[in-house]
């Protein structure tokens, strides 16, 4: 039996485990790289292997970043200030036909600054933002679509956990992902809200006015995201300028989001015990993911899969950009039916060769496909941030939630083109960093 065989025989197993025994994305790749590599190798190999793996990922020090950031966002959510950070954005484009709608989304891509998740942004804003809608007649389908696309740029717009873990797996700067996350996330966050203003304007119902706030009320209104405003600047700027490194930038990120909240007195003892529980829970699960891909990208490697894919991809007589957008469709349809996480670092051993190879951009690279897997986050059957809103919106429908998620499907579709043919979009912020 080849090589080759062997690995499409390890693929079609994680398949099997994933999706007809539901078994944990980490465990799975953990197993079957295991079992994999021990067929092809050695028994003894796949042991020190295993203890090689385990032990290099655990004691990284770039994984601290993770915890830190995920931390970060926890003491937000738990002080309170996705609710400031609404009604700031409802002050200011409350008064638009669709427009607390459109102050979803901006809330969204501001709480996705501090937070880096998408279950986490999506909770969040169901909680804050549905009952608002609701209070002022938007129709469910236009709000919870709304809510639901708005949390997916949780991964897209830094410090985002996803562009944490490609930077991880690739060796790319963790800081140049993060600058590259911001062109994209504010694209995408533009074309969302052009997304409401089409919605309201073919269903005019859908999307009422809301009362227009005056000048002073407005500027008020901006103490609301001032903190954390600043906070996120502090992180960036830090970055940019290498004052500290992504993994300080999370600790001095999270010290501050705790100073900020306690001096408020909006952070309770409960709330900051709540904030390392799921912190705890959120980085575990993301660690143990990285230690089974990690295993699984040592078995795929060992079959050369990865090479030889790469290889006759590059090899083909037609033009990259038809490579690429070959590509983009895999993780589009990939990312509708497995964890975007699992998807990607399942993935990226055999895709980025590939990319590198044909002279892009690595940076570009690891932020469009990030952009690409959001699709999977509210796409079905997975569709993850889609069932969390449909979860908490209990008085609406699952089915009209999907529908409202398809309204803005075209708007990640025309986000894509853009940063194909305007790669600068990521690659501008990135070029002038030391």
């Amino acid at each position: 039996m080849s090589l080759a065989v062997i690995g499409l025989i390890g693929i079609i197993l994680l398949l099997i485990f994933l999706f007809f025994l539901g078994m944990p994305v980490g465990f799975a790749m953990g197993i079957v790289g295991f079992l994999g590599f021990c067929y092809v190798v050695s028994f003894k190999a796949g042991i020190n292997m295993i203890g090689s793996v385990l032990w290099s990922t655990f004691s990284e020090y770039g994984l601290t970043v993770i915890p830190l950031f995920i931390f970060m966002g926890q003491i937000a959510f738990y002080s309170g200030v996705n609710e400031k950070l609404y009604r700031t954005t409802y002050k200011w484009v409350g008064h638009i036909r669709g427009g607390i709608a459109m102050a979803t989304v901006m809330a969204c891509s501001a709480f996705s600054a501090i937070c880096g998740s998408n279950a986490a942004t999506a909770a969040t804003m169901t909680t804050v933002a549905l009952p608002q809608m609701k209070k002022y007649h938007y129709n469910p389908i236009l709000s919870t679509g709304a809510v639901a696309c708005g949390s997916t740029l949780g991964v897209v717009i830094p410090p985002s956990v996803v562009l944490i873990v490609i930077g991880l797996s690739t060796g790319q700067s963790i800081a140049r992902l993060f600058y590259g996350g911001i062109g994209a996330g504010i694209l995408l966050s533009i074309l969302l809200m052009v997304t409401v203003y089409v919605v309201c304007r073919l269903h005019p119902g859908w999307g009422p006015v809301g009362p227009r706030a005056g000048f002073i009320e407005k500027f008020r209104s901006l103490s609301g995201a001032f903190e954390m405003g600043t906070l996120f600047l502090l992180v960036m700027l830090g970055l940019y300028f290498g004052l500290f490194t992504p993994a300080e930038a999370g600790a001095t990120g999270s010290l501050l989001a705790v100073i900020i909240s306690s001096v408020q007195g909006r952070l309770t003892w409960k709330g900051l015990v709540s904030s390392l529980t799921d912190t705890l829970q959120v980085s575990c699960m993301v660690i143990t993911i990285i230690s089974g891909a990690v295993v699984f990208g040592r078995f795929l490697a060992v079959t050369r899969i990865p090479f030889d894919i790469a290889s006759w991809v590059v090899g083909l007589p037609v033009p990259k950009s038809v490579i690429m957008a070959i590509i983009f469709v895999i993780y589009i349809v990939g990312g509708a039916v497995m964890d975007a996480l699992a998807l990607l670092l399942i993935t990226i051993p055999i895709f980025f060769p590939v990319a590198t190879q044909l002279g892009y951009d690595p940076i570009w690279f690891g932020v469009s496909i990030t952009v690409v897997t959001t699709l999977g986050a509210v796409t079905p059957p997975v569709g993850a941030t889609t069932y969390v809103v449909g979860a908490m919106a209990k008085d609406v429908p699952l089915e009209d939630v999907f529908k409202g998620v398809a309204f803005f499907l075209p708007a990640y579709i025309i986000c894509l083109f853009l940063l194909i043919v305007f790669p600068e979009i990521i690659t501008f912020l990135p070029s002038f960093m030391r």
